[in-house]
């Protein structure tokens, strides 16, 4: 006959080796969701940059629709209010982009008068940076008269306490561009 002691003890033991053999199992559970959360992760991320990468593309796509820049026709501008493309004011919180659009009226008569403003032409659109490539694309071909180029500038309006973070906006609109294909042109601030 076995003590009872014994068999206590062996009981003890067998529950104490079920206990660890199913905290094992659980440990392994969780290994397995763990991993498989990653895996899962990582996918949704490959996913958002080739969803990224072709928007990007499409983008460039149509970029590529307006001519690379002459700079021969820009050179020369000294002053913004005379810059026929794009120009691009980044400010601390927004960015201004200024376009001048085409004359409709291929006449050189009565150019530039009280008939016929180039102030007429120009708008002022204030833009988020997440917008900036959407509304360059939605401009004319006839806004690019240099070509493919746009005039970037600090806004001279910013509080010299915002300058860091104007200047993080200039450099993040800059490679935004850059990305795009679009030539900068970076202005001093005025």
């Amino acid at each position: 006959m076995i003590p009872r002691a014994h068999l206590k003890s062996s009981a003890v033991a067998a529950l104490l080796l079920a206990a660890c053999l199913s905290a094992c199992h659980n440990e392994e559970q969780a290994v397995v969701v763990v991993a498989q959360n990653a895996v899962n992760a990582e996918q949704k991320a490959q996913a958002a940059a080739q969803a990224a990468a072709s928007d990007r593309d499409q983008q460039r796509a149509a970029f590529a629709l307006i001519p690379l820049p002459t700079k021969s026709m820009y050179v020369d501008v000294r002053e913004p209010a005379a810059w026929a493309n794009p120009f691009l004011s980044v400010g601390a919180e927004s960015l201004n982009l200024r376009i001048t659009l085409a004359d409709a009226n291929p006449s050189t008569v009565g150019q530039g008068t009280m008939l016929r403003p180039a102030a007429a032409r120009r708008q002022e659109i204030p833009l988020r940076p997440a917008d900036l490539p959407q509304a360059l694309i939605a401009l004319p071909v006839g806004a690019w008269r240099y070509g493919r180029v746009i005039a970037v500038a600090e806004s001279p309006l910013a509080a010299p306490k915002d300058r860091p973070q104007l200047r993080r906006n200039l450099e993040a609109a800059i490679r935004q561009l850059n990305d795009l294909g679009i030539v900068v042109e970076e202005w001093p601030a005025r």
